[in-house]
This record gives C-alpha cells, structure tokens and sequence, in this order.
C-alpha cells in the first residue's frame, strides 16, 4: 500500500495502525478455512457430541442418525481442519476434539445468534 493520499477518502491517518493489526492473509485464509468446516449443523452436532470426550464413530453415527457415508464425510472435513482427530483401535476409529477451546468459541457464537 502506497502513503499517496486518496482524493476519495478521508484526511485520517489510522490505515497503516490498522493494517498493523491485520493478519496477513495465509492466517486469515486458515481461519476461514476453519470457519467453512463448522458452518454445517452436522458438523457442530459432531462437536458438541464429543466435548465430553472421545467417542466410537459407531456412536457418532447412531447420535446424529445419518448414514455412514453423510458422517464420514463430515468427519473427515473436520479432520482435514485438524479441529478433531482419530485414533484406530481394532475395527472401530475413536474421535476427539483435538482444541476443546473451539466449542468456547462456538458457544460465544451463539450468543450472537440469539
């Protein structure tokens, strides 16, 4: 960004302190990212789902009342966002919240819904 000054905007100065605070765009992509993975109701029942810890995919299936497929889709996109992970233990993968911080986050969202 140049300092010529803009005949369109104002004579305030505040633009190059506010780009200070800016994340740069890898950190804004990331968090948009993670954004569109919570931005399905499927997919924030699977967090809530497991806030109180690790759950077999077969709970997760019989909670949401989907097909195995529409879950494993979901869960994989939250996966690949690394917002949860899993652990394979015979035939059957465990899943948890890899940060539990992001349902804090959630919940102050809803507020803003209500």
């Amino acid at each position: 960004m140049t300092d010529e000054k803009n005949d369109d905007c104002c004579e305030c100065n505040l633009t190059s302190e506010i780009l200070e605070h800016l994340p740069d765009n890898e950190e804004l992509e990331e968090i948009s990212d993670i954004f569109k993975s919570i931005a399905d109701p499927t997919r924030l029942k699977i967090l809530f789902l497991l806030k109180n810890g690790e759950l077999c995919v077969c709970e997760i299936f019989d909670a949401l009342d989907k097909s195995q497929s529409t879950v494993s889709h979901h869960l994989h996109i939250l996966k690949k966002e690394k917002i949860i992970n899993g652990r394979k233990e015979g035939k059957w993968i465990y899943y948890k919240l890899n940060n539990p911080k992001i349902l804090e986050s959630i919940n102050e969202f809803s507020k803003v819904a209500k």
